[in-house]
Order: structure tokens, then sequence, then C-alpha cells
């Protein structure tokens, strides 16, 4: 069973701009999977995109989409999480160490083949690196009190050290694991 490191906040705490970093520091080579973005226009959030780790996009939720799932004032489409964001889950679990997941929230959680998947993860032995919604919500409850779940709580004045502090536990792991090459070994001794 893996480890699951997730990071939690308030909207505008940086919880994607932190799995970002960590993707960034770690590097394409050791994380696969997903993020989303919101999408604006005019300045207004309208909806949101799965991005893969590999640049792929898709919608997932807009203001203007008027499918029966629905979480607040955005129609959910779950077409690009159950085909662009499960198969770069699939990926990350056959090829990489670190499956990134952002974000375990009631979207994403609408559909039974993301929590299959999440589920997974879990039982793998891979790192789970994600994002997970901070106020209380069936289906997300459960991952937090999962033994091997480290809960990350964001704030505007932690973020940065908290990011920090994650990439180098999952550099540690990583080494420890063997999975690091030999120059990123020396590299993070350096640090």
């Amino acid at each position: 069973m893996g480890e699951a490191y997730l990071l939690t906040g308030e909207p505008g705490s940086g919880k994607t701009t932190a799995i970002k970093k960590v993707v960034a520091a770690l590097g394409p080579e050791h994380c696969g999977g997903f993020y989303t973005e919101e999408v604006r226009v005019n300045g207004q959030r309208t909806g949101f995109e799965i991005v893969t780790l590999d640049g792929q996009r898709g919608l997932l939720a807009s203001t203007s989409y008027s499918g029966p799932l629905r979480v607040g004032r955005y129609g959910v489409d779950l077409t690009a999480l159950e085909s662009l964001g499960l198969a770069a889950i699939q990926e990350a679990l056959q090829t990489r160490p670190v499956v990134i997941l952002d974000e375990i929230g009631p979207m994403e959680l609408l559909s039974p083949a993301f929590r299959e998947a999440v589920s997974a993860v879990l039982a793998s032995p891979r790192m789970l690196v994600g994002t997970i919604v901070l106020r209380p919500y069936p289906g997300a409850d459960e991952l937090k009190q999962r033994p091997g779940t480290h809960l990350l709580e964001l704030t505007t004045t932690n973020r940065d050290q908290l990011t920090e502090e994650l990439v180098t536990s999952l550099l540690q792991k990583l080494s420890e694991q063997g999975m690091l090459k030999r120059g990123e070994e020396q590299e993070e001794k350096q640090e």
C-alpha cells in the first residue's frame, strides 16, 4: 500500500500551484497524472479543465454546460476525466513512482471510475500526491483518515514552506527506493 500526500486548504490557498511545483521539482520522469486549471473568460471563472502532465486538455466543468451533473453553478462533464484523466492515472501507475491527482473533489468524485482509480493508486506501491477538498465531503473524508495518508493544510502563509518540505520528503523517499538517477541524488545532497 502506497503513501498519500494530500494537500488541502481554502480556495486560493495555492494547492494547484504547489502541485505544479512538486511536479517541476521531481521531474516528468517521476510523475504522471493530471491537475486542474480554471477556465476564465473576461476575468471571470467559467469552468475547469483537466490537464494531463503530458499536456492533453479537456473540459471538466463549465457554467455553460447543461448536463445533469451539477456542482454549484457548474455543469460537470465527466468525459475528459474518464478518458484523459483515467488514462493518465493508468499510465502513471505503470510507469512512474509518483501519481499526481489534482483534484480529489466534488466534481471528480461524481465518477465511479475515478473513485476506483484512486483506490487502485492507494492499493499500489506508488506514492500519491494530490489535492483534496477541505470541507467534509463523502468519499474525500475516508481518504483523509486512511492510514498512510499525510494531510497538509495549505494557507497563504505556509504554502511555500510546506511545498518545499513535501518536495524534500518525496526526493528522499525516491532516493531511498532507488528511483532517482545518480545526478539527481548528487543535486539532492548538495541542497
